[in-house]
């Protein structure tokens, strides 16, 4: 399974969403199986209850899951029905994070950016793409570059380049 990372520069906003919805639509042009995700990394678990004047629409899938309008992109560009699992948020990772950490999954060890949030993102990514039986997962990551609420998403995606 080979990663697509679609960022943006310092401006949000400015189309990478149908950028990543068309390089979608080349590579599955080529026989290629793709699947894409967007990553929100605002700490909200989902879109369902932001303010769209701040956010923007919100898209329903199938599943009920109330998403970024990319998403809907995605479906139409790529003709694909996709759920939930394919948005992935800050409080999303966060609130698996701190499930873990109740249960004990991390043995009282000190829960961290990385690797515990790092590793559940990079977790979250290859889970949908193997599920999906993907050849090339397309992930973009919403917002811009120097904010810090992306920091952790843009490490992640680094390490799974090693």
């Amino acid at each position: 399974m080979k990663y697509v990372i679609v960022t943006g520069g310092v401006l949000s906003g400015l189309g990478k969403g149908i950028s990543t919805s068309s390089i979608g639509v080349l590579l599955k042009s080529k026989g290629l199986k793709v699947c894409p995700i967007k990553i929100d990394p605002y700490l909200n678990v989902d879109a369902g209850t932001m303010n769209p004047y701040q956010h923007g629409e919100v898209f329903v899938l199938d599943d009920g899951a109330e998403v970024d309008l990319d998403l809907g992109n995605y479906e139409r560009f790529l003709d694909v029905n996709l759920t939930g699992d394919h948005n992935i948020t800050t409080g999303k990772v966060y609130r698996a994070v701190i499930e873990k950490e109740r249960r004990g999954d991390y043995l009282g060890k000190t829960v961290q950016i990385i690797p515990h949030i790092t590793d559940e993102i990079k977790a979250l990514l290859r889970e949908v793409g193997e599920k999906e039986h993907a050849d090339v997962v397309l992930v973009e990551v919403g917002g811009t570059v120097g904010d810090i609420e992306g920091m952790p998403f843009l490490e992640a995606v680094r390490q799974l380049g090693q």
